[in-house]
């Protein structure tokens, strides 16, 4: 008589693998509760959430250390990282945008040494944007993109290191002390369907170092300064647009994003990190309105800086 041998499952999958599946729910529970990451030290809070959508690369080391210890339950628990961070940024990777608008905006910090402003003025102005925003302008080479704009885009003003070039009549244009030094304005642009109150803002510079982390306390201050200049405006239809050293996800952001949405957000195509323009990993380059609606946004090929252009057509 022929014994016939039966394989016994292997249970064994199902109970190897709960380190890789602690760090799974680990990941998960990072982001649930980045907001409780605190600041206090270094400012890690904001550096987090400087670059939130990354954390789907946890995800990768510890797939190939479940696929080598062939564990069900770490294959398993990825689904939790996986899923919270679907409910994270997934609606961000759909195509939002439409067509129409009555108002397209270009926002660029053109970097003070930019090798060529001439040739990246005049590829903004190729958008066919009413209205480009500039930021980190050197005194020294102002007159060069005043010479390149100034047939399509006859109104502009300058104020310190951030410009403003519109095809529509610009008045009761401004600083706005955000800084020591003019590094913000605004004015407002009379469009054919009413005027729309506009800011451009260039946020002070941050740091990751190794003796005191994320140096953000600058940048944090004069986001409360413009977050109040904002809440004196009168105009129901505002944009804000610039470079702000920080992401939408950033809470150091929170005065200024309880009050304005993100053009990105609303009417992007993927996530539109716009630095640095070699390799973009995050969105620091802003276009926020309230009051319009935006139809699309979207990201400019690069130019001499080391910032992408940031666009957004939006309705009036």
């Amino acid at each position: 008589m022929t014994a016939v041998l039966e394989t016994a499952p292997d249970r064994g999958t199902w109970r190897r693998g709960r380190v890789i599946a602690a760090f799974s729910a680990l990941t998960a529970l990072l982001l649930l509760a980045h907001r409780l990451v605190p600041n206090w030290v270094g400012n890690a809070g904001s550096l987090l959430e400087t670059f939130l959508p990354w954390t789907a690369l946890l995800v990768l080391p510890l797939l190939v250390a479940a696929l080598l210890r062939r564990s069900a339950l770490a294959l398993v628990s990825l689904l939790l990282p996986a899923l919270v961070w679907g409910g994270f940024f997934g609606g961000r990777l759909s195509d939002k945008t439409e067509a129409g608008g009555d108002l397209t905006i270009v926002s660029h910090n053109v970097n003070d040494e930019n090798p060529d402003p001439a040739g990246t003025a005049r590829a903004l102005a190729a958008t066919g944007a009413q209205v480009i925003a500039l930021e980190e302008l050197k005194k020294s080479e102002i007159p060069k993109y005043e010479d390149a704009l100034a047939a399509a885009y006859p109104h502009h003003s300058v104020q310190g290191t951030v410009g403003i070039w519109s095809t529509f009549p610009l008045g009761d244009t401004r600083p706005v002390a955000i800084m020591p030094w003019t590094r913000a304005l605004r004015t407002t642009v009379d469009t054919p369907k009413g005027p729309v109150a506009v800011f451009v803002a260039h946020l002070p510079s941050v740091r990751v170092r190794l003796d005191s982390g994320f140096t953000a306390n600058g940048r944090d201050e004069a986001i409360g300064l413009l977050a109040d200049a904002l809440a004196g405006e009168r105009s129901s239809r505002t944009v804000l647009v610039g470079d702000f050293n920080g992401t939408a996800d950033d809470r150091a952001l929170e005065p200024i994003t309880a009050r304005l949405r993100s053009a990105q957000e609303q009417a992007g195509d993927g996530f539109g990190f716009s630095w640095p323009a070699g390799l973009p990993m995050a969105r620091i380059d802003q276009i926020f309105v309230a009051g319009v609606r935006p139809t699309a946004s979207w990201t400019l090929p690069a130019t001499g800086s080391d910032h992408l252009p940031v666009a957004a057509s939006l309705a009036l």
